[in-house]
């Protein structure tokens, strides 16, 4: 009877749960298993993965095939890298207690990374809640930077700012008398184109009347 390591589904719709189990390769995979060793939860961030290394490594030793899943996690979890280590042993190129010392050194590295990545998690996850909640986030003030005091006009500019400003109101005064003798003169030269025009008109009369009383 061949044996395999795989994941057994459990959990509702799209909210998956996974128990890790020891089963016959010919059974179905909701169906019935030899041994449960673990349980894998992926909904979590990062996922929550809880196994049994010991009895996975004795499962492994006897010949059970894990699936890609499967030895996915007995790769994380440092079973596979046990298997490793013991072999060395077996070859004698490690003693049994250097193998365990490696193990216990590698799998309190890999969980102290794990603490790490979760407490990263909750610290977003709360971020994101206070976000949705309104409430502004917690600033670490920091010392305030010394302003530059502002700079002061110098009486040069005072000066020249003064002198610019008179130059442009004589211009003023300036323009607005020739512009008055120009529409005087204007107007005096269309006084006596109009003057003759009014003796024409006169003259004419004059004449129209004899005519009319003939």
């Amino acid at each position: 009877m061949s044996v395999r390591i795989r994941l057994q589904r459990k959990g509702r719709k799209k909210q998956p749960f996974y128990h890790i189990v020891v089963a016959d390769s010919r059974a179905p995979r909701d169906g019935r298993f030899i041994e449960k060793i673990g349980t894998y939860n992926p909904m979590t961030k990062p996922a929550t993965i809880e196994l049994d290394r010991d009895r996975a490594y004795e499962w492994l030793m006897k010949g059970a095939q894990p699936t890609d899943t499967a030895r996915a996690i007995l790769r994380f979890k440092g079973v596979l890298y046990k298997k490793h280590l013991m072999r060395g042993v077996q070859k004698g190129a490690l003693t049994e207690e250097q193998a365990e010392k490696m193990l216990q050194e590698w799998i309190d590295a890999k969980e102290a990374k794990i603490a790490e990545r979760r407490q990263k998690a909750a610290e977003e996850t709360a971020a994101y809640h206070a976000k949705l909640a309104g409430k502004a986030p917690v600033i670490t003030e920091k010392p305030a930077e010394e302003e530059a005091p502002a700079e002061e006009e110098t009486p040069a500019e005072d000066a020249a700012e003064a002198a610019a400003e008179e130059t442009s109101a004589e211009t003023a005064t300036e323009e607005t008398p020739a512009e008055n003798a120009e529409e005087a003169a204007a107007e005096t030269t269309e006084t006596p184109a109009d003057a003759p025009a009014e003796e024409e008109q006169a003259e004419e009369a004059t004449t129209e009347e004899p005519t009319s009383e003939s």
